[in-house]
């Protein structure tokens, strides 16, 4: 079984739908990207509308009576609101933004799944999606189907074996990435009697998209070398031989192009212009150097890229030391490198420090998402053992997540792994608060003042 069920999960994946209508001379490269993004179908549906119209009936007596009771349409604003999902921008479509439909019925995950979500009640564009409950979500969807008699799918299955999140909002995506590529020679050829790595299962908190034009590396170690192919990793389940990427590499450079295109959101709240302006001179001075400068002519960005030695940083070391040299050494060698042309970043050993363009908006703080504000990103001392999120609320005096903190998770939740996943518990393994602890250094009213300044940028 696990042979045959592994090498099809996937969790942040482009979907396709047939019918997706012809590329004009009129769209621009970023126009197709976000059809394409939004359209096609790359993979079949995790489940289709009559499961999906029908997972109230396995919620928790409260939720479900209350499901019941409403009208179809706050049915599903209901259900939407319990999985992290969104309306598309243009309107109300048959599926959610995060799903594309693929003509028949069914919904099939895309990767704005993970990197678009709402922020102080609005959707946001390539924000990281820090309500998004996809282990709660497969799980409910596979009870249903259970019940209705329909055949399991991908992540039916693969989360019977394997955790898809720990925690609402954050995902195991860095080992999916590494189960797929498992099963692939260089060129990207399917075998399925491959031996397995390790897996160290941990939740990662997705980047924001609006960092990705001034990056030439990805993901939290910097050790991937930025491309349009690397986009396409997720998309290695079995019916996708070499063929496919090949001929879906030129929609990838598209996809790639709406990407840099999109911009970081302003923060929509006061400022302080006087604290701010006074918390730039503190930034540059204290900060700078590994997060970079943001008053160059005309607004330009001048970043770093700097690895930051885990040593150093001492955040949390799971995501570093999950995957491991030999394992970054193969996917350097692969289709997604151009077979080494694009050179990898065996051993990191350390993070990234990233970009702060769009900051109030990417909430939650550190690699792994656990840290709710900026607040308690420049107070270590103060950062929650646990916390637990509201829908749509805003901190604007901490500047992030309106959290709930508490000691631990209540009792009453403890058993339930639905309930339990809405706290995050920095006590599990990849999940610590710990590190970053720089901001030591300054005094009160200097990150008073650097807080006012990260508002800004």
């Amino acid at each position: 079984m696990l042979r045959s069920v592994v090498p099809l999960l996937l969790s942040i994946v482009l979907a396709t739908c047939g019918g997706v209508r012809t590329a004009t001379a009129e769209e621009s490269p970023t126009e197709r990207g976000f059809r394409y993004l939004t359209t096609k179908a790359y993979l079949t549906p995790d489940f289709d509308q009559e499961t999906f119209d029908r997972l109230y009936t396995v919620w928790e007596p409260d939720a479900r009576q209350a499901a019941t009771a409403a009208t179809p349409a706050e049915r599903r604003r209901l259900a939407f609101q319990r999985y992290g999902l969104t309306e598309h921008p243009d309107g109300p479509r048959r599926t959610a933004l995060q799903y594309v439909d693929d003509g028949a019925g069914g919904w099939a995950m895309n990767c704005l799944a993970c990197h678009t979500g709402r922020v102080a009640g609005r959707t946001i564009l390539g924000a990281p999606n820090s309500l998004y409950a996809l282990q709660t979500l497969t799980e409910e969807v596979r009870a249903v189907k259970f019940e209705l008699g329909k055949r399991l799918t991908h992540m039916d299955k693969g989360s019977l074996l394997y955790p898809l999140g720990g925690s609402v909002g954050t995902t195991n995506a860095v080992m999916f990435g590494q189960i797929l590529l498992a099963y692939r020679d260089p060129d990207l050829t399917f075998h399925k009697d491959r031996a397995l790595p390790p897996p160290t299962h941990h939740d990662m908190d997705a980047p924001p998209w609006w960092h990705y034009k001034l990056k030439t590396r990805l993901y939290a170690d910097g050790f991937v070398p930025k491309s349009s192919r690397a986009l396409m990793q997720f998309l290695l389940i079995p019916r996708n031989g070499p063929d496919k990427f090949a001929a879906w590499e030129s929609e990838f450079r598209d996809i790639e192009a709406w990407i840099t295109a999109l911009e970081p959101p302003r923060y929509p709240f006061a400022v302080d212009r006087a604290a701010a302006e006074a918390g730039r001179g503190v930034f540059n001075d204290h900060c700078a150097r590994c997060h970079g400068r943001y008053d160059g002519p005309n607004g330009a960005v001048s970043w770093p890229e700097k690895t930051v030695p885990l040593d150093v940083v001492g955040t949390d070391p799971v995501r570093l030391q999950a995957i491991s040299v030999e394992g970054r050494r193969k996917y350097g060698t692969s289709w997604f490198t151009e077979f080494g042309k694009l050179a990898v970043v065996a051993d990191p050993g350390g993070y990234v420090a990233p970009p702060l363009t769009g900051l109030w908006a990417s909430a939650p703080y550190l690699h792994n998402g656990s840290v709710p504000t900026l607040r308690h990103v420049l107070h270590a001392a103060e950062r929650p053992v646990v916390w637990r999120r509201s829908i749509d609320g805003y901190d604007q005096d901490r500047v992030g997540l309106d959290v709930r903190e508490l000691t631990d998770v209540p009792e009453a939740d403890r058993d339930d792994p639905r309930a339990r996943r809405r706290y995050f518990d920095t006590r599990l393994p990849g999940k610590s608060a710990a590190g970053h602890t720089f901001p030591e250094a300054l005094d009160e009213p200097q990150k008073r003042a650097v807080l006012e300044y990260l508002k800004t940028l």
